[in-house]
């Protein structure tokens, strides 16, 4: 569904089914949407995604690398809503590489739909992790 690195027809009919689920609130926590501002047109765009949880603190993953969603939040300086029965403002902070290999092996084994997009197994060694970071950009979730 997303062999040209972006979402096919199928994959996107899933995303809006999956970002009303999980605004709903009644997932778990690491199911959530980000809401961000498109950099040229300004429009909210949604996006469905899961989290990872490292040491109490909460991370949102590229799986797909360089990405709308990921350009959409630097040019948003980081403030998104993340929409979890209220919409809750939030800010995202982007993980310097050689931080990102613990949470990218949470990602993995959390987040199954993430493991046919990240070419390392989920319980891997870091060092495995740490080789494929810079291809995967990290942010922490951060009130705002």
């Amino acid at each position: 569904m997303y062999s040209s690195g972006k979402g096919d027809r199928t994959a996107r009919r899933f995303a809006r089914v999956w970002a009303w689920a999980f605004s709903t609130g009644l997932l778990p926590r690491r199911w959530v949407v980000l809401e961000v501002p498109g950099r040229t047109s300004g429009r909210t765009t949604s996006f469905p995604l899961g989290m990872a949880d490292v040491d109490g603190r909460w991370f949102l993953v590229s799986m797909l690398g360089e990405c709308n969603w990921v350009a959409n939040v630097r040019a948003a300086g980081g403030h998104v809503i993340l929409p979890r029965r209220s919409r809750q403002t939030a800010r995202l902070v982007e993980v310097p590489i050689p931080d990102r290999a613990p949470v990218l092996r949470r990602y993995v084994e959390k987040v199954p739909g993430a493991r046919p997009h990240i070419p390392v197994p989920g319980g891997a060694s870091l060092v495995e992790f740490d080789a494929v970071a810079d291809r995967f950009p990290v942010f922490e979730v951060l009130d705002s």
